[in-house]
């Protein structure tokens, strides 16, 4: 459910953090774009396949490590943890670089850290692997997503960047089911040789079909990618997303011991309501997208985290059966991520010059919401159980819907001329 924006990018002045530029784009010779930006959309499948699997694997991370479902958990906080930490600060340090040198390096880390998760023998070393890999995640996804517009001409980077994005979506309908299927029948371990084999596979493509001295502009480092945060209605929105994506991502982080009722367990089972939540998902954001444009993001929005909190304080009920369990899933998963691309639009368009350093701040924040969902909702199974932690999200969903309209206001009057 991660939400790269499809919006093209500003204008070539302006660095992917907001910054100067030192140096325009180096541009793709013509013709080479097309399968540049579909080998991106490749690799971001391969990342998002490895950052979405693990709420599949966490009954059987618990299960072979001898931990609890709660502390199973935290692999999930950790690596998006790690991947909110590296997306700012590493894009800005190897900005200058060319784009494949880059992409090259970030999806061998996460290759890297596949394996060594597959061949951790304790859950601390799995911690730590997974660190590695998050830190690939981090640096390829913003770095496709600039890269994807580099590659074509200025009126086809909208489309580019649209099309890298799809590989999110394949991520979590395709890649994360069949990973989650893969490690009931074979083992959590397979899981991770088989994201290890794919992240090879993405290397050759990037190899072969992305320019190798491909550049854009550089940043001018971390301060200018922060500014927006010293504006109230930027802060305010980034908190909407926050709270928001918090609530969202707690049943689905612990989606297998919170639907364990009505799957028995069964890897496959949880597969197919994975499948389900991706597939109803991505029909649910284009839609949104599509409502946006009629009525406005910021209705949407807020229809859309009313909608969701009504869904969490329904599922505990539907979780004894696997027909209620789909049920639940589809309700949820329209909400879920009908929020996405109409909050996205509302950030972006309080400061449209700063497009890029809000798309890379929002990308950082949605890190951040992963890795609370994993803390959070790891406390909550502690206080009141698996069957009712969507209660816990079920007030974060509501308290996010409070901070939208607080975003709004405070965007209204700062737009509204102060009376002389």
């Amino acid at each position: 459910m991660s939400t790269e924006s499809t919006e093209p990018p500003e204008s070539t002045e302006l660095s992917p953090t907001g910054g100067a530029a030192a140096q325009p784009p180096t541009q793709a010779a013509p013709g080479t774009g097309r399968w540049g930006v579909l080998a991106l959309a490749v690799g971001v499948f391969v990342v998002g396949t490895g950052e979405f699997v693990l709420a599949g694997l966490l009954p059987m991370l618990s299960a072979s490590l001898d931990i609890s479902m709660a502390v199973a958990g935290q692999v999930i906080t950790v690596f998006a943890l790690s991947c909110a930490v590296a997306a700012p600060v590493l894009t800005t340090l190897t900005a200058r670089w060319p784009r494949r040198r880059v992409l090259l390096l970030a999806v061998l880390t996460y290759l890297v850290g596949s394996l060594g998760t597959a061949l951790a023998p304790s859950y601390t070393v799995v911690l730590a692997a997974q660190i590695v890999a998050a830190t690939g995640v981090g640096v390829f996804v913003p770095t496709a997503s600039v890269t994807a517009a580099a590659l074509v001409p200025p009126e086809r980077s909208g489309r580019a960047i649209a099309t890298t994005v799809t590989g999110f979506t394949a991520a979590v309908t395709l890649g994360a089911p069949l990973g989650t299927m893969l490690g009931e029948l074979l083992g959590w371990r397979a899981t991770l040789w088989f994201a290890a084999v794919l992240a090879a596979l993405g290397m050759l493509g990037i190899r072969a079909l992305l320019p190798r001295d491909l550049s854009v502009p550089a940043p001018t480092g971390l301060r200018q990618r922060l500014r927006p945060l010293t504006q109230g209605r930027i802060l305010a929105t980034l908190g909407t997303t926050l709270v928001g994506f918090t609530a969202v991502y707690i049943p689905y982080t612990y989606i297998g011991a919170v639907f364990e009722p009505a799957t028995s367990g069964d890897g496959i089972r949880l597969s197919v309501l994975m499948c389900a939540l991706g597939v109803i998902g991505t029909a649910g954001n284009l839609a949104a997208g599509a409502l946006a444009d009629r009525i406005g993001s910021r209705r949407v929005v807020a229809a859309a985290l009313a909608w969701l909190t009504v869904s969490l304080l329904v599922l505990p009920l539907t979780t004894s059966n696997f027909a209620g369990a789909i049920a639940l899933i589809l309700c949820y998963g329209v909400a879920a991520f009908a929020i996405t691309t109409p909050q996205q639009h509302r950030l972006l368009a309080l400061e449209p010059g700063s497009a890029s350093v809000l798309v890379s701040l929002n990308q950082a924040i949605l890190y951040l919401a992963i890795a609370l969902s994993g803390a959070v909702g790891g406390i909550g199974i502690a206080w009141v159980g698996t069957n009712n932690l969507s209660l816990i999200a079920a007030v974060l969903a509501a308290l996010a819907l409070g901070l939208s309209q607080l975003a709004h206001q405070l965007a209204t009057r700062s737009a509204t001329p102060t009376p002389i």
